[in-house]
């Protein structure tokens, strides 16, 4: 049993400590996948891929009563309030790009290659809802990937699968969407 594992389990038990211990025994891949998914933003990005890590520790540490099963389930977390941040953020900005009074635009004229980068992650993430109503494992793939910049490799372990698994579902998943953004903007 590695180091991890074992921290999540004390935490699991309500140890006390225990989340002061994982911390520094998992930053350093958070600030790597955060690293990741932050060079894939616009160059005017104002949030830091350490900043990113904290934004999710805080609400990962925050919620308490966490049982976290291996390593992969954090990690797998940790995917998800990367991708709740990185969502948030954008409609945020969306919000105040779009915001009060202005004309609205018309879908039918939407150029996807005139996207913002902000706009691309919430049509994403739009498209991966509606994809975890019919495939789940892909959506979760699409998570991990997308939006926490794991590789086929790590996004198999933090599923349970074989990287040919995880591969074949990115494959499709990105498919799909590609289909669903298509079939939007129409």
């Amino acid at each position: 049993m590695n180091d991890i594992t074992r921290v999540l389990q004390d935490m699991g038990q309500g140890l006390p400590a225990a989340s002061d211990d994982l911390l520094p025994l998992v930053y350093d891949e958070l600030r790597r996948l955060a690293a990741i998914r932050m060079a894939q933003e616009s160059a005017g990005q104002t949030l830091q891929p350490t900043a990113l890590v904290h934004e999710a520790w805080l609400q990962l540490s925050g919620s308490g009563g966490r049982n976290w099963q291996s390593r992969a389930h954090f990690f797998g977390a940790a995917a998800d309030a990367m991708r709740r941040i990185l969502i948030d953020k954008a409609r945020r900005k969306a919000r105040l790009k779009h915001g009060g009074g202005q004309a609205r635009l018309n879908v039918d004229e939407l150029d996807l290659a005139q996207t913002t980068p902000d706009d691309n992650v919430l049509l994403i993430n739009d498209a991966v809802q509606a994809l975890e109503k019919e495939d789940p494992e892909q959506a979760r793939v699409v998570v991990l990937k997308f939006f926490a910049g794991l590789t086929n490799e790590e996004a198999a372990e933090s599923l349970g699968v074989s990287e040919r698994t995880a591969r074949r579902q990115w494959e499709c998943a990105k498919a799909w969407i590609f289909q669903w953004i298509q079939d939007q903007h129409k």
